[in-house]
C-alpha cells in the first residue's frame, strides 16, 4: 500500500562513482594529483580569518537578510569589480551556492507541471533542484526551439567546460525569458575568472539587461574567489520582488548565514588584493596543465573561463579517467555534467603548485 509519499528518484551521487579510480590514483608511487572535485586548496585569506576570529562572541540570532554591512559590501563589490549596480536591500546572503541551487525551485513554489531548463553541459544540482521540487528538468539545446518553462539556468563562465557567453547571447536570453515570463537565474560563481578576450559579464550588467533587473536572479559564491568553500558563504541579488519572496520563505525556514561567516564575507568582498593573487595562481596552473595535456594527445576545448580545463582525446570519458588514474591523476568524467560530456573529462586547477607540476611531468611524453 502506498503511504502517499512522492519518490524523489534522485540519481546516484556522482562522486561515489569515481571512488574506484581514486583508489588507483592514490596508489601511484609519487602520490595522487587530485584534479577532480575542484575544492580550493589555497589558504583562506588572512583578512577573512581575522574577521571570523573577531566575531566569535555572537550569541544572538542573526537576521536572515544579513547585516547591512554584508549587503553593502556585496553591492560594492559588484559595482567596483563588475560594473553591476544593485540596491543593497536586494542582496540576500545564502548558505553556500549549492544549497541555494538545490532548493531554489522549491523556495519559489515550483512543482508538478513546472519545467526547469538547464544547459546541455551543466552542474548536476540544477537538475536535482528541479527533482526535489517535483518539477521537470529539461536540457535546453536552443531557446529557439524550447517550450514553456518556469525557470531557466544560465552559467557563465560555465562549469564544467569554461565557456564564456558574450553580451549578445546574454541579451537574447534575457529578452527570451522576459517575453515568456520565465525566471532567468544566472550562476556566476566563476565571474572573477575569465581568461580569454571575452570578459565574463553578469546577467545584471546594464549592457545585458538594460535598466531593469526584472525576472533575473544572479547567484554568487565566495568559495572560488576567496577559498571559502569551508565557510559555506554566498549571496544572491537581482529582481527586488523575487529576492523579497525568497527572503520571506527563508525566514520561515530558518535559512540563516551565521554571523561570523557574514563578517568573513564582508572582509572578503571589501578586499580585492587576495582575489588578484588567487587569479594569478590559477592562471599559472592553467598555463602548465594546458600544454601538458596537449603534449599527451588531448584536445582542450572552450576553457575560456572558470577553474577547469575541458579536455578530450575522442574516447569514452571513463576510459580517459582510467588512463589518467594509472598515472596517479584523478579527473572528473564529463558524463557527470550531461550526455554531451560523454567524451570529455574536466580537469580542475585546484591543486597545489607542487601537485600541478607533478601532473604536468607525468603527462609529458618520455
Amino acid at each position: 500500500m502506498s503511504n502517499g509519499r512522492r519518490s524523489l528518484a534522485l540519481p546516484d551521487f556522482p562522486w561515489d562513482l569515481l571512488a574506484p579510480y581514486a583508489v588507483t590514483a592514490r596508489a601511484h608511487a609519487d602520490g595522487v594529483v587530485d584534479l577532480s572535485v575542484g575544492t580550493p586548496v589555497d589558504a583562506v585569506p588572512a583578512v577573512v580569518q581575522a574577521a571570523l576570529a573577531a566575531t566569535t562572541d555572537t550569541p544572538g540570532y542573526p537576521a536572515t537578510h544579513g547585516t547591512t554591512q554584508v549587503r553593502e559590501s556585496a553591492a560594492g563589490w559588484l559595482l567596483r569589480r563588475h560594473g553591476v549596480p544593485v540596491d543593497p536591500m536586494n542582496v540576500l546572503p545564502i548558505l553556500g551556492a549549492k544549497e541555494f541551487v538545490a532548493w531554489l525551485p522549491s523556495l519559489l513554489g515550483l512543482g508538478a507541471g513546472d519545467v526547469v531548463g538547464l544547459p546541455a553541459l551543466a552542474y548536476p544540482t540544477y537538475a536535482v533542484g528541479a527533482q526535489l521540487a517535483g518539477a521537470t528538468p529539461v536540457v535546453v539545446q536552443s531557446t529557439e526551439s524550447a517550450g514553456p518553462m518556469s525557470l531557466l539556468w544560465v552559467n557563465s563562465p560555465a562549469n564544467p567546460h569554461g565557456q564564456v557567453l558574450g553580451v549578445d547571447h546574454l541579451r537574447r536570453l534575457v529578452a527570451w525569458a522576459r517575453d515568456r515570463g520565465t525566471i532567468l537565474v544566472s550562476d556566476e560563481c566563476y565571474l572573477e575568472f575569465g581568461w580569454s578576450a571575452e570578459v565574463p559579464l553578469s546577467i545584471l550588467h546594464p549592457t545585458v539587461c538594460g535598466d531593469s533587473q526584472t525576472g533575473l536572479i544572479a547567484v554568487h559564491s565566495m568559495s572560488k574567489r576567496s577559498n571559502l568553500a569551508g565557510y559555506r558563504a554566498g549571496f544572491i541579488t537581482g529582481d527586488a520582488s523575487l529576492v523579497a519572496e525568497l527572503l520571506e520563505v527563508r525566514r520561515h525556514a530558518g535559512m540563516i548565514v551565521p554571523a561570523p561567516i557574514q563578517a568573513g564575507m564582508v572582509a572578503a568582498l571589501d578586499d580585492d588584493a587576495h582575489v588578484d593573487e588567487q587569479r594569478a595562481r590559477y592562471l599559472a596552473r592553467r598555463s602548465l596543465l594546458w600544454p601538458a595535456f596537449e603534449a599527451a594527445g588531448f584536445r582542450v576545448e572552450h576553457s575560456d573561463g572558470g577553474l577547469y580545463l575541458w579536455v578530450t582525446r575522442d574516447e569514452d570519458c571513463w576510459a580517459t579517467v582510467r588512463w589518467l588514474a594509472d598515472l596517479g591523476v584523478l579527473v572528473a568524467p564529463g558524463s557527470f555534467y550531461g550526455e554531451a560530456g560523454r567524451r570529455h573529462v574536466r580537469v580542475a586547477l585546484t591543486a597545489t603548485d607542487e601537485r600541478v607540476v607533478a601532473a604536468a611531468r607525468r603527462l609529458s611524453p618520455v
